[in-house]
């Protein structure tokens, strides 16, 4: 099986390892080339230019990990396609022109975007158990930020964070209803190379059919944190809460816990889930590689993936959402990280826990 990777970056580097894995567990040869504006200290065949890699060596499947400030660019290359697609999130940014994008993707035969919190076991065990009990949703919020200060790669901002809870709310409770915004504050600085005033944090209320929706998402958080809360009613309108906290305290370490509390206050916990994967050479791509390995079956064997990818409509959607928060958020006059004449950037080799 053949996969093109454009972009040999960070990200595309965590895809070259995820699928070199899932070809060794799976028994399926994979052959890997890419595509990058410089070459890279790699054993991988390289491409200078997309239309000569796809001509030339014919990929199965494509991987798109460029920065996200050049997906739509690549994307709109990839038109004539007939492969499968497998996207970085998110989709694009908040200036590109969405519909060019779906017409250079329209003849793949399959498109993925990396919505990688869909693949923890503990996010997986909560959708079941609000599926199975026919939970309701009363409310939900979340904490979703990291510390992007300084980093060496280009970014369009904190929308490329938030996608991941807003994914989530509607992931986890499908029944609820759309997601709608209803209200955004932010804030800008230069904490990224691209630009002075790059929207790095967001705080929003929505609404996920009928219930509330309080979020907070941020590239300047000078700690990790990543959690999803959710209130819920079950068949006899008792009152449940689940909480999911997601890279703790290292990447793909994740946790769920459901719970009830009595009158007196006494905590009734109903389910505890924690994930702490340890496979030599898997570090901060546990996750990941579930995804390659069901687009790897999916390609090679037409084996439906046991939970459907985040197709184009999906990405389509969720872009959607993260313009309109781009475009609405009023923000105060910018913090200012760097007031001298030279920035200190986070080395291109830093560790993984760093980079993520």
């Amino acid at each position: 099986m053949k996969i093109l990777i454009i972009g040999l970056g960070y990200a595309g580097q965590r895809f070259q390892r995820a699928f070199e894995h899932v070809g060794t567990c799976s028994g399926i040869a994979v052959s890997i080339a890419y595509v990058d504006c410089r070459p890279k200290r790699t054993t991988l065949r390289p491409f200078e230019r997309i239309d000569g890699a796809l001509r030339d060596f014919r990929p199965d499947i494509v991987v798109v990990s460029v920065n996200d400030i050049s997906h739509a660019a690549v994307l709109e290359q990839l038109a004539g396609y007939r492969g499968f697609v497998v996207c970085e999130k998110p989709l694009a940014s908040p200036p590109d022109d969405l519909a060019k994008i779906q017409a250079g993707l329209a003849t793949a035969e399959g498109f993925a975007l990396n919505l990688v919190e869909r693949y923890s076991d503990a996010s997986r065990v909560l959708r079941d158990w609000v599926a199975r009990h026919e939970w309701k949703l009363v409310r939900a919020s979340f904490h979703w930020g990291k510390d992007r200060i300084n980093d060496h790669r280009p970014t369009c901002g904190v929308t490329s964070e938030a996608i991941h809870a807003l994914d989530l709310l509607s992931w986890l409770c499908p029944a609820a209803g759309p997601l709608s915004l209803a209200g955004v504050l932010g804030v800008r600085s230069d904490f990224s190379i691209s630009g002075d005033t790059v929207l790095d944090t967001l705080q929003l209320t929505a609404t996920l059919g009928d219930a509330p929706v309080a979020g907070y998402a941020s590239f300047a958080n000078v700690v990790r944190q990543r959690t999803v809360d959710l209130s819920l009613v079950d068949r006899e309108e008792q009152l449940i809460h689940a909480r999911l906290t997601f890279d703790t305290p290292r990447w793909d370490h994740d946790h769920l816990r459901i719970w009830m509390r009595d009158t007196d206050g006494t905590e009734l916990v109903l389910h505890e889930v924690t994930v702490a994967p340890c496979q030599p050479g898997l570090e901060t791509l546990h996750k990941l590689s579930r995804l390659c390995l069901r687009v790897v079956e999916w390609v090679a064997h037409r084996q439906p993936p046991d939970q459907p990818f985040a197709d184009l409509e999906t990405a389509l959607g969720l872009q959607r959402l993260l313009n309109a928060l781009e475009a609405r958020a009023p923000t105060p006059p910018p913090a200012r990280y760097n007031p001298g004449a030279t920035r200190a950037l986070l080395a291109e080799d830093s560790d993984l826990e760093s980079l993520g």
